[in-house]
């Protein structure tokens, strides 16, 4: 047992007389860890895209909210008297009449 483990630890298995399928399984090992290693990174990069996407989201929606909330309050009829009121303008107390137009059949 001593034995095995000290020609591991010394490298024997790469330098014997089989050591082809050794390190045909060593390269094959390696190449698996670097394609896993690359997708973990792309993951990782995906993820903060992600983060960063859902943050511009938030920001945009609180900015759409804002924007109506100030459209509601310039629609008000109050607000709408107020700035017509600064240019002289006053509402009207005789309430509009329906005009209706008879038209000649020929």
């Amino acid at each position: 047992m001593k034995k095995s483990v000290y020609s591991i630890l010394r490298g024997k298995f790469l330098i014997s007389d089989d050591s082809f399928k050794n390190w045909r399984i060593i390269i094959f090992i390696s190449f698996l860890a670097v394609i896993m290693i690359a997708s973990s990174h792309s993951a990782d990069n995906k993820v903060h895209e992600i983060a960063k996407l859902a943050n511009e989201v938030k920001e945009l929606r609180s900015a759409f909210v804002d924007g109506r909330s100030k459209l509601m309050r310039l629609k008000m009829e109050s607000s709408i008297i107020n700035k017509v009121a600064e240019k002289g303008i006053q509402i009207s107390e005789i309430p509009p009449t329906k005009i209706k137009v008879v038209g000649s059949e020929k």
